[in-house]
């Protein structure tokens, strides 16, 4: 399927067979490792020693950038969706020969059905228009849902390179949080859906293929054996639990780009123990679960289409996350386009236990479009749109304003105080200088190492939503597990920011991690 992940799955084997026999005919959606090719990889367990580098201003380089192609010509304009691809939920009452005939005719040629989900993934005839065909499906009385396979993108915004203290705890007064809790306890999982995280010394074999950038052409640098280490300042013993990559389809949701590292430190940076910087609910085990794919699962074969998070991914990944225990999910990405696919899957979560954190959006100055599924999932009690503020204690000036928008959180901005002290929310992540090689002319272009870990500044509403998801955990071990319950609670003890009340910008207003956990008493 063009620009999808190769998540596990299976595969009808043809509408036909369906139809005719009214047989699943299911075969495997497995690949071939050795030798290695492009879009396969071989893992390696490696006593890789990571390089900490600390605290540098210049190692930060947050600009998006130009987005790869292939270097076979293929347009350099983002996909909003997967091409030729095609979501449904159909009733539980559908006859499947009446939906057979109706997909061919339609041109659905084939039919997954992923593990976790809860809803199919239709293939497309080639020059299908997904949307087109979303809407039609839709129409039958057969179908709950139909949508497209729309991407979800990382919400993270350019900072200022000076920073130098976590400013962003020191307005939450976390340090008081802390006296009446003591950063949670390893009983509560959280799930951080993102790019990865730097989480195990590997050592791992990739193709890397030539692509281009706009006019650009960067050749393929063939077979490359990259090392990958642990964050020092995240990993621990016990500290991961459940890791699974829906990109690559395996147990290694390895961080390209360094998004997914930084939220998890923002959600449970290890505190107190001499190293580098601090993060919300410092005693949490950590489930990271890979969507979001970047330059380099293109660069290396794993995506035909850069870049982002298919929804089908998204939902799997929430539904993974609970099945293996997760109490607390953040979800620092989104789009413009709903998905009732994830908005299933939120609920399906939220009725299991678990509480989401979503990072509401970075939209202000491009037109404020709601962004999902932070917009969708406002609407689900024990979901939680989380919008930014800056060191001000105003709103980031590019975080989304909206009815959605439920409460905020430390984000961070691009306007640095008078005194330059720092803007940024600071975590350890990948130190983008030595990741990102094909932001360089095509003459120095060479393989990355993501082994160079540093402590960056961010700014984004994905960086504000993680401490929603760190107070959640939080909340959990004072015995308010309800998801709904601890929403309630976030919003009541909020404090109000802008006009009385709730409003557009901070929703309840901003998280008050003390006055909250104060109010139901000591952990310990």
């Amino acid at each position: 399927m063009p620009g999808a992940p190769r998540a596990p799955g299976v595969r009808v084997a043809a509408l036909a067979v369906l139809a005719g026999a009214l047989l699943l005919a299911y075969r495997p959606a497995g690949r071939g490792q050795e030798p290695v090719q492009s879009g396969a990889r071989v893992v390696r367990a490696a006593a890789v020693a990571a390089i900490d580098g600390g605290y540098e201003p210049a190692a930060e380089d947050p600009r998006p950038g130009p987005t790869p192609t292939l270097a076979t010509g293929v347009p350099s304009v983002q996909p909003r969706y997967v091409p030729g691809e095609v979501i449904v939920k159909f009733l539980p009452s559908t006859v499947p020969e009446a939906a057979a005939r109706h997909l061919r005719a339609l041109g659905v040629r084939a039919l997954t059905r992923p593990r976790f989900a809860g809803a199919d993934v239709l293939e497309l005839e080639p020059g299908a228009d997904p949307e087109a065909v979303a809407r039609a499906l839709a129409a039958r009385p057969d179908v709950e849902y139909a949508q497209a396979s729309y991407l979800r993108q990382p919400l993270f915004v350019p900072n200022d390179p000076y920073f130098a203290q976590q400013w962003n705890l020191a307005i939450l007064n976390m340090a008081r949080a802390w006296d009446i809790n003591d950063g949670a306890t390893d009983a509560v999982v959280v799930a951080v859906i993102d790019s990865g995280v730097a989480f195990a010394d590997l050592e791992v074999d990739f193709n890397a293929r030539a692509f281009r950038i706009g006019e650009r052409r960067y050749p393929a640098l063939g077979a490359l054996e990259l090392p990958f280490a642990a964050a020092p300042d995240l990993a621990g013993p016990g500290r991961f639990v459940a890791p699974y990559d829906f990109v690559w389809g395996d147990e290694y949701p390895l961080d390209f780009d360094g998004h997914g590292t930084h939220v998890a430190g923002t959600v449970g940076q290890l505190t107190d123990n001499g190293v580098g910087v601090a993060g919300v609910a410092f005693n949490v085990r950590i489930m990271p679960l890979k969507v979001i794919g970047g330059p380099w699962d293109f660069i290396f074969g794993a995506l035909d289409e850069c870049c982002g998070a298919t929804d089908m991914a998204v939902a799997e990944a929430v539904r993974h996350a609970v099945l293996h225990g997760a109490r607390v999910i953040n979800l620092s990405l989104g789009g413009p386009s709903e998905s009732p696919l994830i908005v299933d899957a939120l609920r399906h979560a939220v009725d299991r236990g678990a509480f989401v954190a979503i990072a509401a959006g970075n939209e202000f100055g491009v037109g404020n479009v709601p962004i999902h599924p932070a917009a969708s999932g406002a609407r689900i009690d024990g979901v939680m749109s989380v919008g930014a503020v800056n060191h001000r204690l105003a709103r980031a000036s590019y975080s989304s304003v909206g009815r959605y928008v439920e409460v905020a959180a430390p984000g961070g901005d691009l306007d640095p105080p008078a005194d330059h002290s720092p803007s940024a929310v600071l975590q350890q992540t990948l130190d983008y200088r030595a990741i990102r090689t094909f932001r360089l002319p095509p003459e120095r272009y060479g393989p990355p190492r993501f082994d160079v870990l540093r402590i960056v500044g961010v700014h984004g509403t994905s960086m504000a939503a993680p401490h929603v998801a760190g107070l959640a955990a939080m909340l959990m071990t004072q015995g308010i597990t309800d998801p709904a319950a601890i929403e309630a609670a976030i919003k009541y003890f909020a404090v109000d920011l802008g006009p009385p009340g709730r409003d557009a910008e901070f929703g309840y207003g901003l998280i008050n991690p003390h006055a909250t956990l104060r109010g139901f008493g000591l952990s310990r």
